[in-house]
């Protein structure tokens, strides 16, 4: 079978990518080796910035975002007992919206599916080829069956651990990295948020996130040690140390309930250099990670969707490789400033082994004058709603 886009993954991004090229009339065929359910049960990330909006009403599957997803015009920085709120709407007049990946996925699933080129689910790719010229083929296991597909292009959205990136060769690109010595223990619960918008803290005994996912489902997150273990942690403890790193009117609110789901993530930055090799080109994950500090890897790979659907599509129905051509510089130049921006909000309000009693002193001193000034705080909205394409 022939295609002109092969898309290897049917997360947010691979399904993202499919929609766009098909409303714009360019076949695809997108390969998933889980399960629809699987991949609907994986809990993700749910802060969209103004731009990732904006594209999911491109490809046409916006509405339900705009009618259930939560506009937050600001977030709260708690830090030694009290809490501040940088005003998005004020100072760069624009906002987030919590819409949970979950639904974002459901919503492209629901899409493709009543356009009738739904995903290959349990469609498992075990190797790309000849990406090198003009007609890759993917082979892959469909019940226990080789098959294979060749295709005009690959892209690969289908993470860091997916066959598209190790189908690269290791001397084809370039690999940084930064590993960070704690990781986030998040609880979800059927509570209702402690607060209308995100509050991020920043405490002696370590960082702690307050989130949502709806007005009745709450996800925290408090930092902890990469040895800890789920079983570690029964919800009495969770919430006992969470209520210890908010601010106390926060503590005072915080419902508290029975875990729905519980889970340590570690944290890293990672970037790969190029993105384009030939007729394959990674999107998302597969090419960066980035901590979720900053709200930045949903968004990221929306981003990296974004330039990759406008590029294929000018280059089958305005026959130009111009876009294609920048594909990799144009996607870096924005990663590289999440990633700068992930990194910040990670030094700033992570408690690190060498932080040590000067550094503490660093890091209030930084809170203050972020949260005290204008142009400090100005800077931080500005990356958080989402820097502007270009």
């Amino acid at each position: 079978m022939d295609t002109k886009v092969a898309i290897v993954g049917a997360g947010p991004s691979g399904l993202l990518l499919s929609r766009l090229l098909h409303r714009a009339g360019v076949d695809n065929v997108v390969l998933e080796r889980r399960s629809a359910e699987y991949v609907l049960g994986r809990i993700r990330a749910g802060v969209l910035e103004h731009g990732t909006v904006e594209l999911l009403d491109e490809a046409g599957v916006g509405e339900r975002c705009h009618g259930e997803g939560l506009v937050h015009e600001g977030i709260g920085i708690a830090f030694e007992g009290d809490r501040h709120r940088i005003d998005f709407q004020a100072l760069t007049g624009s906002a987030v919206t919590v819409y949970g990946q979950t639904e974002v996925t459901r919503d492209l699933m629901d899409a493709l599916s009543a356009d009738g080129v739904p995903p290959w689910y349990e469609a498992e790719v075990v190797a790309i080829e000849g990406f090198d010229g003009d007609k890759p083929l993917v082979r892959y296991r469909e019940n226990g069956e080789e098959k294979s597909l060749t295709a005009e292009f690959v892209a690969g959205c289908d993470g860091y651990h997916g066959v598209a990136r190790k189908s690269v060769p290791q001397d084809a690109f370039e690999s940084f990295e930064r590993v960070y010595p704690f990781g986030w223990l998040g609880v979800l619960s059927e509570t209702a948020p402690v607060s209308d918008e995100l509050i991020y803290a920043n405490h002696a005994r370590g960082f702690a996130l307050c989130s949502m996912r709806s007005h009745h489902l709450s996800r925290y997150y408090v930092q902890c040690s990469l040895d800890d273990r789920v079983e570690d942690w029964p919800d009495e403890r969770f919430w006992d140390e969470l209520r210890r790193r908010i601010d106390p009117p926060a503590a005072e609110a915080l419902e508290t309930g029975t875990s729905i789901e519980k889970s340590i993530a570690p944290l890293r930055s990672s970037v790969a250099e190029p993105m384009r090799f030939g007729r394959l080109l990674l999107a998302g994950d597969a090419a960066h990670i980035v901590p979720p500090t900053g709200a930045k890897g949903l968004n990221l790979a929306a981003s990296d969707v974004r330039y990759l659907a406008h590029a294929l599509i000018e280059h089958y129905i305005e026959r130009s490789p111009a876009a294609l051509d920048a594909y990799s510089d144009t996607c870096l130049s924005r990663v590289w400033k999440a990633e700068r921006f992930s990194w910040w909000m990670t030094s700033l309000l992570h408690l690190f082994p060498e932080t040590g009693a000067f550094g503490r002193k660093i890091q209030l001193a930084e809170l203050g004058y972020l949260v005290g000034s204008r142009a400090a705080s100005t800077a931080l909205a500005e990356n958080y709603v989402g820097l502007p394409f270009v």
